[in-house]
């Protein structure tokens, strides 16, 4: 039986912003299995000259960026790919994803900062394949009517949300009951709050199934990476967060799913590994063979599913509270996160600690329904100053 589809099979121009980064490196791995249908033509990083240089030699780009200004005074230019042009500062994110010869923008550089380039690639109209959630998180009402006026498109490349992309292919909003994201429950699953007192960011960091940068492996060890996924999915897809649930599936097999008036669930169900969702959002509407693991459908016992603790993990309360309430609320809950996180991770936040100074921060701030985007982001600037200001007067901030 041959299906319908769409061909699309030309070759792809790329940038990838975050290119050093776990996304990154993934994307780019992709790149090279398919190089008859993916072309890299400008990477972007923000301090890590040496990897991007690197990446130069190996896919030979016409452009690179380095975001930080005193990196690139420290870069060995003679290791960049001579015929590479070497650009340095936002100013040059702006214009290489506005540049006719690109096609997709992977917008893969980490918490609010990728706001920039992501807002830049859809004001000249380019797809962009995001795997930035802070976007949404902070500017959804901004984002999705900007994408819609300037006729650009938006491919989820986070693996929870492709899978309900990929599931929701083919059906309206209406037939949607309801919209399910996953999440292993990270290294802390089945802990209780009395067992995390201690939590260091060794063990916070050790994740049982994905590997990925330390900001979002922290995130999903106070399972704030599925508060955000919750106010992602529910600008990304525009159902209202009543309609968007969270269960916890330690084997990471299943990405996510959606059920249907009807009863009927569609799921989406591979490996843990991020090049899949990449490659689908590089390729969309194509599916074509690629470096993603196979599922060994003869070692499969059993897929488990639990409903998340929210006593222990409070965060997951602030994604749903954030969605209904919309505004300045998810740019100061990213910010607060971001800020809180770092600290931690540098040993001056407790661990059980994250979540509670997002929370005083939300309550406490100036929360504005209709924000312009110069408004969000000073929102996100004050965000930050209270943490910092919190945290170094009171490096053991107490737990709620």
């Amino acid at each position: 039986m041959t299906l319908p589809s769409q061909t699309c099979s030309q070759r792809r121009r790329i940038a990838v912003l975050g290119c050093t980064g776990s996304i990154g490196v993934n994307c780019l791995d992709v790149a090279a299995h398919l190089p008859e249908r993916i072309e890299v033509v400008a990477l972007c990083a923000r301090t890590n000259w040496q990897t991007l240089f690197e990446q130069t030699r190996r896919f030979h780009p016409r452009f690179a960026i380095l975001v930080n200004r005193e990196a690139a005074d420290q870069a060995d230019k003679s290791q960049l790919w001579p015929d590479t042009q070497f650009l340095v500062g936002q100013e040059a994110v702006a214009r290489i994803v506005s540049e006719p010869e690109i096609d997709i923008v992977l917008s893969a550089i980490v918490g609010s900062a990728g706001l920039f380039g992501t807002w830049h690639a859809l004001e000249a109209g380019k797809t962009v394949a995001l795997a930035n959630k802070e976007t949404l998180v902070m500017a959804g009402a901004q984002v999705m009517p900007l994408a819609a006026a300037r006729n650009a498109r938006i491919l989820p490349v986070d693996s929870e949300h492709s899978a309900i992309f990929q599931a929701l292919t083919g059906h309206s909003a209406v037939e949607v009951e309801r919209l399910v994201l996953t999440g292993s429950g990270g290294p802390f699953r089945g802990k209780k709050r009395g067992e995390l007192q201690a939590v260091t960011p060794e063990q916070a960091l050790n994740h049982p199934t994905w590997r990925m940068g330390p900001k979002i492996t922290v995130d999903s060890a106070t399972l704030m990476n599925k508060a955000l996924e919750v106010i992602e999915a529910r600008w990304l897809f525009g159902v209202p967060p009543e309609k968007i649930d969270v269960v916890i599936h330690p084997q990471s097999l299943v990405h996510s799913f959606v059920e249907f008036v009807d009863g009927s669930i569609l799921a989406q169900i591979s490996p843990p590994d991020m090049r899949l969702p990449i490659q689908y959002a590089l390729t969309w509407p194509e599916r074509v063979s690629g470096p993603a693991k196979r599922l060994n459908w003869q070692e499969l016992s059993c897929l488990q599913f639990e409903q998340p603790d929210q006593e222990t993990f409070p965060a997951l309360q602030l994604g749903y509270e954030v969605a209904r309430r919309g505004g300045t609320c998810g740019a100061v809950l990213n910010a607060a996160n971001e800020v809180a996180v770092q600290r931690f991770l540098e040993g001056t936040l407790n661990f059980l600690d994250i979540p509670s100074v997002c929370r005083q921060v939300l309550d406490q701030h100036d929360f504005s329904a209709n924000p312009s985007l110069e408004e969000l982001l000073a929102a996100d600037r004050r965000a930050r100053q209270e943490v910092a200001r919190w945290t170094r007067t009171s490096p053991r901030f107490p737990s709620r």
